[in-house]
């Protein structure tokens, strides 16, 4: 029989907007949509996964990544 191993809950990552979308390419204001960020300062927390994690990296430049474990 194999051991079981303690499950860990899944990386949480919190994301807030810290620079306005305006004046950058209409693209990277609808990742921030999609992002669920919709006005500055506004804070969403999602999980950490790679499709996530390239979203974030599109726009780098106007948010803020804090990572937590809940």
């Amino acid at each position: 029989m194999s051991k079981k191993t303690k499950q860990s809950a899944p990386l949480k990552l919190t994301v807030t907007l810290v620079k306005s979308p305006i004046g950058y390419a209409r693209g990277q204001a609808a990742v921030v949509r999609g992002l669920g960020l919709r006005r500055l300062g506004h804070s969403v927390k999602l999980p950490d996964t790679p499709s996530i994690r390239g979203m974030i990296h599109k726009v780098r430049h106007l948010v803020r990544l804090d990572e937590a474990t809940r």
